[in-house]
């Protein structure tokens, strides 16, 4: 069943969205997340149903913690919904509140991973014991029965949260045990992701670029292995330079370094070289002797930077390079900003990268934009209706490009 053939007239829904917002003072401060779960919302609404939405908010680990309540963006949902939003402060009893709602009525509930049983994951026990094992064992019957709690307050589940699709937890999989094929489905943004995923590996139009940054090799090492088999070039850039440089005896100063990653590194280059992908990365840097907006900076090369000074963008040489390879690409996917694009003196990388997508997305290439802070930059410069497609989900999108099943969707469609 999909969402567009349901009728959702006198039923009760409840949807997964992911409402992991970021929050400054307890006011959102980019609200793509909420807006993207809109169409869905509103067409449950329209055709007379009635609204539980449930989401989870931080890394609370299962304990309460009031600076990741939901509470706080309840006015926010509801101004954007356009109806009153009723809130429940405890998402696994909110039996009560679920049963008064009447068509047309949303009941918002409060953050899911209050709850350890959310995640599934033993708490205070050591990986690798016994206990563990046996604990692991328990949670897994607690999540079940959480998520027939959360199942228990409905007719029909919507599946709209693709930020969490690759994680198997009690309200984005273990939910959809409780409904039938006729009353699970996705929602309109889990769609939308999933054809647009489908868009770069199925019907990749050449030359293929894909745009890897952000600080850690370790933590893209899958999807880079991955990607070094479909696409043309790959541009490698933010923190994870100075691993690449320093695997070749460069001096990186005080630039964030992965040294146990280093033949991990060259592997990359060496798998790069064998599939014929063409592997760009930073010639030189923006380097600063601190962490800090308002730092002395200057540039040098990536490969020789001073004792004391450390890497936090991309040099003037590099953002030719990017721009350069990324012109006349026809599928362009971009994870991960190419310095720290939160000091507005370090955003320069970033934006070249940016803006020649966008150039090269107003002459046909096909964009697709993934990962909290790559979407944070598109926002940031302006650039948001010159790619193809944003998406919500981080992990989600790159475990998707990764060709793995995403427990999210496999819950739906089997």
């Amino acid at each position: 069943m999909t969402i567009s053939e349901c009728n959702f007239a006198g039923k009760k829904a409840i949807v997964r969205v992911d409402f992991n917002v970021p929050l400054q003072d307890g006011k959102i401060t980019d609200d793509t997340r909420i807006r993207g779960a809109l169409p869905t919302l509103k067409h449950i609404l329209e055709q007379g149903g009635a609204l539980i939405i449930m989401s989870h908010m931080g890394k609370p680990k299962g304990k309460v913690k009031p600076e990741l309540s939901l509470g706080q963006i309840k006015d926010a949902v509801a101004e954007a919904l356009g109806a009153p939003v009723a809130f429940a402060p405890d998402c696994a009893k909110a039996q009560e509140a679920a049963a008064a709602l009447k068509p047309g009525e949303v009941l918002l509930l409060e953050n899911l991973r209050y709850y350890p049983e959310e995640e599934g994951k033993p708490v205070g026990v050591e990986k690798g014991t016994p206990e563990f094992d046996e604990a692991k064992k328990e949670m897994k019957e607690r999540q079940k029965e959480f998520a027939k709690t959360l199942a228990s307050y409905a007719d029909i589940y919507v599946m709209d949260a693709f930020g969490t699709a690759h994680r198997k937890h009690a309200s984005t999989a273990v939910i959809a045990d409780y409904f039938d094929a006729d009353h699970k489905m996705l929602g309109f943004l889990m769609e939308k992701e999933v054809k647009a995923v489908d868009a770069v590996l199925s019907d990749i139009k050449r030359p293929f670029i894909a745009i890897m940054g952000g600080s850690k090799v370790s933590s893209k090492i899958g999807i880079i292995e991955n990607l070094l088999g479909k696409v043309d070039k790959l541009i490698l850039c933010g923190g994870m330079t100075y691993t690449f440089a320093k695997a070749h005896g460069g001096e990186i100063g005080n630039s964030i370094v992965e040294l146990d990653k280093l033949d991990v590194a060259l592997g990359v280059e060496e798998l790069a070289k064998k599939n014929g992908v063409e592997l760009v990365m930073a010639p030189d840097a923006v380097v600063a002797d601190a962490f800090a907006n308002d730092a002395n900076t200057q540039v040098c090369p990536s490969n020789a930077i001073p004792e004391g000074w450390e890497g936090l963008d991309a040099g003037p040489e590099a953002q030719k390079l990017f721009a350069d390879a990324i012109k006349g690409c026809k599928t362009i996917l971009w994870n991960g900003p190419a310095g720290v694009f939160e000091f507005d003196n370090f955003t320069a990388g970033s934006r070249a990268i940016g803006e020649a997508i966008a150039e090269a997305t107003a002459e046909g290439a096909f964009s697709l934009i993934g990962g909290g802070d790559s979407v944070a930059c598109v926002t940031k410069f302006g650039l948001t209706d010159k790619v193809s497609y944003i998406s919500t989900g981080g992990g989600a999108l790159l475990e998707a490009i990764e060709g793995k099943v995403l427990p999210g969707i496999a819950a739906i469609k089997g």
